[in-house]
Order: structure tokens, then C-alpha cells, then sequence
């Protein structure tokens, strides 16, 4: 196994963390309610990581991450991901999310679709609750439903999907409210 450091970062939405090998990008975590919870998690799952200056990787991370949870159009789709330890069906997974557009969403149905395992629902779900790469790999495109976002992956810290997909413009239907359902969109018909 390649060094690993990590460095933690100001974003809009807090403080993240990054951590990295000499083959790319290892993992991101999204800020916790405070900087030393985001810390800790880090710790707890890179253990062996040590905090260090970023290398060139992983500072046009580190930029394109912050551009994006500002609000921004960066494209972060070329940074090197070191997924050594990544089973290799998960890689295929992230592979897949890794090409959903900004602002569109998908299923974990349409993606084990897209991968042409339509059996393999369950695990997919279960290579995205695994994400290590949170933005990066964007598992808060993909969705339980159309119309309903889930919780993020237990890398996302206090973040949730449905902020995640404000932050990039999204225009999801969130599901419908009680005052949805109660009022109809259109009048009732009167049969004659």
C-alpha cells in the first residue's frame, strides 16, 4: 500500500477532508457537525493516513470540490481516483455514477440497468452506501426513487442528498406534501 496523507479544507459547506496516495485520491469526507468530528471520522477510517501539503492530484481536488459546493460549474470528473482497495464490482458502480450528469439523477435500479446486472440492485445500493469518494464519485445523483433522495452514504457526514443536489442545481421533484395530495392539481370533472 502507497503513503497516505490528508489535509482538511474550508468549502461552503463546511470543513471536508481529503486523503490520498501516491495513486490518486483515496477517499473525501464531508464535514461533520464540527472540524474535530470530521477529523476523528477521518481518522477512524484512514487510520494511517498522516496530515500533509496535498500534491498536485489532490490540490485540483481540493479546488474543483470547493468550486462545486459553492455552487460552481467545475469539472471534476478527470481526478485521479486510487480505488487499490475498491472491490472490483464497486469500481464499476463508481465508474457508472461517475457519468451522471450534474443536475440529473438516477435510481439505484438505473444504474444496475446501466451496468446490465438488473439483478444486482442490492448491491449496487450497497457499493454506494460504501462510497469512500463522496462528490468525487457522485453518489447523491443516485436515488431510492425519482422522487424521494435518501440519506447520504456514512462518509457524508451532516450532509444530505437532497442539499447536495441543491447545491448543484438539481430541480427534483422532492415528493409530494401533504398539501399536494389534499388539493388536486386540476378541478374535479362533473359528470352529467
Amino acid at each position: 500500500m502507497a503513503g497516505r496523507g490528508y489535509a482538511v479544507f474550508d468549502t461552503a459547506i463546511g470543513r471536508c477532508g481529503i486523503v490520498w496516495s501516491d495513486l490518486g485520491i483515496v477517499g473525501v469526507q464531508l464535514p461533520e457537525a464540527r472540524e474535530i468530528d470530521t477529523r476523528r471520522r477521518l481518522f477512524r477510517v484512514f487510520p494511517e493516513a498522516s496530515e500533509l501539503s496535498p500534491p498536485l492530484n489532490t490540490e485540483l481536488a481540493i479546488e474543483g470540490l470547493v468550486a462545486h459546493l459553492r455552487g460552481g460549474d467545475s469539472d471534476i470528473s478527470d481526478v485521479t481516483l486510487d480505488m487499490t482497495d475498491i472491490i472490483p464490482f464497486s469500481q464499476r458502480v463508481y465508474g457508472y455514477a461517475r457519468t451522471i450528469p450534474r443536475g440529473e439523477t438516477r435510481t439505484y435500479a438505473e444504474v444496475a440497468a446501466g451496468l446490465r446486472m438488473s439483478g444486482a440492485l442490492h448491491s449496487v445500493t450497497q457499493a454506494l452506501a460504501k462510497n469512500p469518494f463522496m462528490i468525487l464519485v457522485p453518489c447523491h445523483r443516485v436515488l431510492e426513487t425519482r422522487n424521494q433522495p435518501d440519506k447520504i452514504s456514512p462518509y457524508g457526514g451532516v450532509i444530505s442528498k437532497r442539499r447536495l443536489l441543491s447545491i448543484e442545481g438539481s430541480h427534483q421533484p422532492m415528493g409530494q406534501s401533504l398539501f399536494d395530495v389534499l388539493l388536486p392539481s386540476s378541478p374535479p370533472r362533473v359528470l352529467g
